[in-house]
């Protein structure tokens, strides 16, 4: 059994779902402990608790008691099997987070497989569904895999309440895969999705983010949403290159001005598009653990992370794989490298 501390490097919930991830995939059973210690709530919240239990539903694993607040995980996984499942995390919780627990596992199922997650769709220290839409399955594509998602209903913080739908195709293999360059841009916009928030605010927002980046017109877009999917607001930025597509987010709040929201959005996108980098710190945690299951690849990113550091570690307890990371000029190139 893999034994895993969770409050080495960045003591967070990456830690679990991979663990959860590779386990299923590799059948080796892991024991976590400390889990999530490096938060300021430690031990498992709704969608860690979720995650869980929707691992062990789509490999019939065998687990010690979980319940909220858990710090010590035993799993045991068995056979990966493909079909509809369902899961509601019960509060504004990522349901993002809940689907990429458990799709690297499913493109092993022998048929195809829906997965539909209640929670949250749109809240911070997780990526929205448009980013799995947009950059996440762009690049799993480009490996080879099928994976679409759909976003049924915004769930916004606290209120949560929001839908999302994965379908995924059969894929035992992923193809190794470079992605150093982005290449030119083709497309870029912004928009603001507001519920139950005064339209001026997404038109605050949009100003600024075309006053910084020198767009206008269909480039400003305002997603008005029922007011019942409330109240939210989530401020998108798309930027599609030649061979990747990035998505940046920042989310408003209460008694924060619409013109702060749209400045820690430019800030990022800034300092992005200053590097020679491919993908972003974000993009580039998620791209780890595809790459290491397909057994090769690298990718240019502006930033490591701490959150990239422990889930290099967290990957090669599982998989005969080691990450290298070369400081260059404007970015650092992340290489998997078969052991």
């Amino acid at each position: 059994m893999i034994e895993i501390d969770g409050s080495v490097g960045e003591g967070g919930g990456q830690i679990l779902r991979s663990a959860l991830s590779l386990s299923m995939i590799t059948g080796q059973p892991f024991r976590l402990v400390n889990i999530r210690a490096g938060r300021s709530k430690p031990g498992l919240l709704r969608q860690h608790l979720v995650a869980v239990q929707a691992a062990a539903q789509v490999c019939k694993a065998r687990t010690t008691p979980v319940a909220l607040g858990a710090t010590t995980l035993e799993f045991e996984p068995g056979l990966i099997r493909s079909g509809d499942f369902h899961f509601a995390i019960g509060s504004a919780g990522s349901s993002t987070l809940v689907l990429q627990t458990v799709l690297p596992a499913l493109l092993h199922a022998d048929a195809p497989s829906s997965v539909h997650v209640t929670g949250g769709t749109h809240n911070a220290m997780a990526p929205p569904v448009h980013f799995l839409q947009r950059a996440y399955g762009r690049v799993l594509a480009a490996m080879g895999a099928d994976v679409a998602f759909e976003l049924l209903r915004f769930g916004f913080f606290p209120a949560g309440g929001g839908a999302v739908r994965a379908t995924v195709q059969p894929c035992r293999r992923l193809r190794p895969f470079e992605l150093l360059q982005r290449g030119e841009r083709t497309a870029g916009f912004a928009e603001s999705f507001i519920a139950g928030v005064h339209v001026g605010v997404a038109q605050r927002e949009l100003e600024r983010i075309g006053s910084g980046m020198g767009w206008s017109g269909r480039q400003l877009r305002i997603g008005g949403l029922p007011a019942g999917q409330g109240p939210g607001n989530a401020l998108l930025l798309t930027l599609e290159h030649e061979h990747v597509t990035e998505v940046f987010t920042s989310f408003g709040e209460k008694s924060v001005m619409a013109e702060t929201v749209a400045k820690r959005l430019l800030n990022e996108v800034r300092a992005y598009l200053k590097s020679d980098a491919a993908v972003g710190a974000h993009l580039a945690d998620q791209l780890m653990l595809p790459m290491a299951l397909a057994g090769g690849g690298a990718f240019t990113t502006s930033e490591v992370t701490q959150h990239a550091l422990t889930n290099a570690d967290v990957i090669a307890r599982f998989l005969p794989v080691r990450f290298s990371f070369e400081q260059q000029a404007r970015s650092v190139l992340c290489t998997v490298h078969p052991c």
